[in-house]
């Protein structure tokens, strides 16, 4: 773990080099994706029953080796202990309630010369979601995702989730049954989000891809990018706390390992402007890392990536801030709005002492699955948005044609296209 001070004369240096440090798998992926999306495309199904076997012990021969039934979500679902059953309802509710206000509005208008124009949205016809079955299988991702989806109106969902030796997590299955997704190929890695782009003998091609993944699903979605849309390339999770000296150390703590207990690539970063507390948190962070039951895991993420940067004053912490672009960033402070308003990059701002990343994760509505790796400079969270586009259109009459015609011919005439030129001006005649 690094501790920098922004009085430190290499302070500049090493923090540059935090910022612009990859914490990608250093594992040269993009060759072998290329040939496992190269293989997929050209044997289908084939290409998936070798790499299930291969990478997932996993057998597809016969039918219910492939696919999950809706009636396996639905058993899996009532199974839950009610307190669960009801913690995934609301999340449901509250992640359909926020995206539902995200959806957009058509534009039909015209303007002074007469020309009518304006926009028009509708949903991708079918939408394919990759749900890892890894390190961890996520119930909470299948939410984010699927939801976004029916609330834009999307008709097919498919999701792709590996199952190794055969096995499915219960709470994913109960969580698609909560957001009504009846399409659930038994399939994982590179080779499930070639399928999703291509198309195989037994599963159709989708339009968009999203979803989180390791470092090949990452990638294959990079390679795919334009033959299918995409949410976003994402890497290993990431976290800013920027607290004062007024918060519990066993507060930020835990909010520190939250995410560092997912992958030991994870960052977090705590930027103070009080030694003591910096102290107190680094001490609870050794104390909880040996009562965490991904203790292994979240010591070596803070061991390796983990930050404590301590400033003069907080007024320095959004410059700071604008620079990581981290995915979370919480602003654990007695005045949040007014640190807010100065932070431009971050995937999502958790406002104040009592609004820890983890219940973002989960219910409060607004989607998990957010830009990391400073993507955040250039990209937002998923959204309603990607799973619609928009398309345009313009009605001219006699009028409105004669009005903007000629210039329009003129330009044509300039770009040196004479057939443009000609269609404009057999109208004018």
């Amino acid at each position: 773990m690094q501790k920098l001070s922004t009085k430190d004369a290499d302070f500049e240096q090493r923090f540059a080099k935090i910022v612009n440090a990859r914490r990608e798998s250093g594992e040269n992926v993009s060759g072998k994706v290329s040939d496992i999306l190269a293989r997929v495309k050209a044997k289908g199904d084939a290409a998936l029953v070798e790499y299930s076997q291969r990478f997932d012990g996993h057998s597809l021969s016969t039918d219910e080796d492939w696919s999950i039934s809706p009636e396996s979500c639905e058993a899996a679902y009532n199974s839950l202990e009610p307190e669960l059953r009801d913690a995934l309802n609301l999340a449901a509710a509250r992640i359909e309630a926020y995206h539902r206000d995200q959806i957009p509005a058509n534009r039909d208008f015209t303007d002074e010369a007469g020309v009518r124009q304006g926009a028009v949205w509708r949903s991708v016809d079918a939408a394919g979601l990759y749900v890892p079955g890894g390190r961890a299988a996520y119930p909470s991702s299948l939410l984010m995702n699927a939801i976004p989806a029916k609330v834009a109106g999307v008709e097919r969902i498919v999701v792709v989730t590996p199952t190794p030796k055969g096995n499915s997590n219960p709470l994913v299955l109960a969580a698609a049954h909560v957001a009504g997704v009846s399409e659930i190929w038994r399939v994982g890695g590179a080779q499930a989000v070639g399928a999703l782009a291509y198309g195989t003998e037994r599963i159709k091609p989708v339009d968009v891809i999203t979803g989180p993944g390791n470092a090949y699903v990452a990638e294959a979605k990079r390679q795919l990018y334009g033959v299918v849309g995409i949410d976003m390339v994402a890497g290993p999770s990431e976290i800013l706390v920027i607290a004062d000296c007024d918060n519990d150390p066993d507060w930020i703590a835990a909010d520190l390992l939250s995410q560092a207990e997912h992958d030991p690539t994870s960052q977090s970063i705590l930027i103070t402007n009080d030694r003591t507390c910096a102290a107190q948190v680094e001490d609870r962070v050794t104390v909880q890392l040996s009562q965490l039951a991904t203790g292994k895991t979240a010591k070596q993420s803070w061991d390796d990536h983990g930050v404590i940067i301590l400033v003069e004053d907080l007024d320095e912490a959004p410059a700071l801030a604008d620079r990581l672009a981290a995915e979370h960033v919480e602003l654990a402070v007695a005045d949040p709005e007014a640190l807010f308003s100065k932070i431009n990059h971050a995937g999502s701002v958790f406002l104040g002492r009592m609004t820890p990343e983890a219940v973002g994760d989960y219910v409060a509505g607004p989607n998990h699955v957010l830009p990391t790796g400073r993507r955040a400079r250039f990209s937002s969270g998923l959204s309603v948005l990607d799973f619609m586009k928009r398309t345009s259109f313009i009605a001219l009459d006699d009028d409105a044609f004669a009005a903007i015609g000629p210039a329009a011919a003129t330009l044509a005439h300039a770009e040196g296209l004479p057939a443009h030129a000609k269609s404009v001006e057999l109208r004018l005649k």
